[in-house]
C-alpha cells in the first residue's frame, strides 16, 4: 500500500511539474510579433528592387529609395535591424501570407479589402494614378479610351482593376518598366502607373517616346503592409513615422527622392 501511494505520489508530482514547464513554455512562445522581432533584433521586410524610386538598386547595385529610406529610418529608430528580401509584386502579398516575410514596404495601396484581410500602417506617401502611352498615341485621352485597347498591369495591382473596369484587356507585367518597354515596342498600348514613378523615369530617360495624357484628381494612399493582428508592431511604426514628420527628418528623405513633401 505504502508503495502504491509513493507511485502515485510520484505520477502525481512528474504530471504536475510537466504542465507547469509547459505552461512556462507556452507563455514564453505567446509573444506578439514585435516581441519576438524585438528579441530577435532584426525585421524582414519584402520588396521588390525594381521600382525606381521607391524601392530599386543604385549604379553600385545597393537597394535604395524613397521606400528603403523611410522603413530604414523608423526600425533604426527602434533598435531593429531591417533585413529586406526582394521577390516579385505579384507574389509579394502572398509571401507576407507565408510568413516570408513580416511586412511589406513597396508603395502598397490603401484599400478597404486589403484592410479586411491586413494591418496598414499610417500612409506615408500620396500619389495620383497617370495614364501613360505612346508619344504617337492620340487615340487615348482619358481611361473611357481604354475600352479594347491592351493595358501591362502588374496581376495584383490596383492599377490592372482600373484598367480592366474601363474595358482594356490585360498583359501581366512585372512592373512599370517593362510595361514601357512593351509600349515603345507597340506591343500594348497604356499602362497605368504611380504618377512620381512616372517622373522619375521621364527625369532617368528622357528620350523615352512616352508620354501622359491623363491624371487621376483624387489621391492615392500608400502604406506599410502587414499581416492583420500585428498591432503592437503597427502602433510603434506610426508613433515613429509620427516623430519623423514632427522632426523634420521625414521631409528631408522626401525632399532628397522628389524635391517636395510627398506626404500630402
Amino acid at each position: 500500500m505504502k508503495k502504491t501511494s509513493a507511485f502515485f505520489l510520484i505520477v502525481c508530482l512528474t504530471l504536475f511539474l510537466t504542465a507547469c514547464g509547459t505552461k512556462k513554455e507556452d507563455t514564453a512562445n505567446n509573444k506578439t510579433l514585435y516581441e519576438q522581432i524585438k528579441d530577435k533584433g532584426e525585421i524582414t521586410i519584402g520588396t521588390e528592387g525594381t521600382y525606381s524610386p521607391f524601392t530599386f538598386h543604385d549604379a553600385s547595385g545597393n537597394l535604395t529609395g524613397f521606400d528603403i529610406e523611410v522603413a530604414q529610418e523608423v526600425f533604426k529608430r527602434l533598435n531593429i535591424k531591417p533585413k529586406f528580401v526582394e521577390t516579385k509584386w505579384d507574389g509579394m502579398i502572398a509571401g507576407l501570407d507565408a510568413k516570408r516575410y513580416d511586412m511589406v514596404a513597396n508603395e502598397v495601396a490603401v484599400r478597404p479589402e486589403r484592410l479586411e484581410k491586413y494591418d496598414m500602417s499610417d500612409p506615408y506617401i500620396v500619389s495620383k494614378a497617370v495614364l501613360v502611352v505612346g508619344e504617337n498615341n492620340n487615340d487615348i485621352k482619358t481611361l473611357d479610351d481604354l475600352k479594347g485597347k491592351k493595358v501591362g498591369q502588374s496581376l495584383d495591382s490596383n492599377y490592372r482593376k482600373i484598367a480592366e473596369e474601363h474595358g482594356a484587356t490585360n498583359t501581366v507585367v512585372e512592373g512599370f518598366n517593362q510595361a514601357v518597354d512593351l509600349i515603345t515596342s507597340g506591343r500594348i498600348d497604356a499602362t497605368i502607373n504611380d504618377s512620381l514613378s512616372y517622373l522619375d523615369l521621364k527625369k532617368q530617360r528622357p528620350d523615352l517616346p512616352i508620354k501622359k495624357v491623363y491624371e487621376e484628381s483624387n489621391v492615392t494612399s500608400n502604406a506599410f503592409l502587414f499581416r492583420k493582428d500585428s498591432g503592437e508592431l503597427v502602433n510603434k511604426v506610426n508613433k515613429t513615422l509620427a516623430d519623423m514628420k514632427k522632426d523634420g527628418t521625414y521631409l528631408k528623405i522626401s525632399e532628397k527622392w522628389f524635391g517636395t513633401d510627398v506626404s500630402k
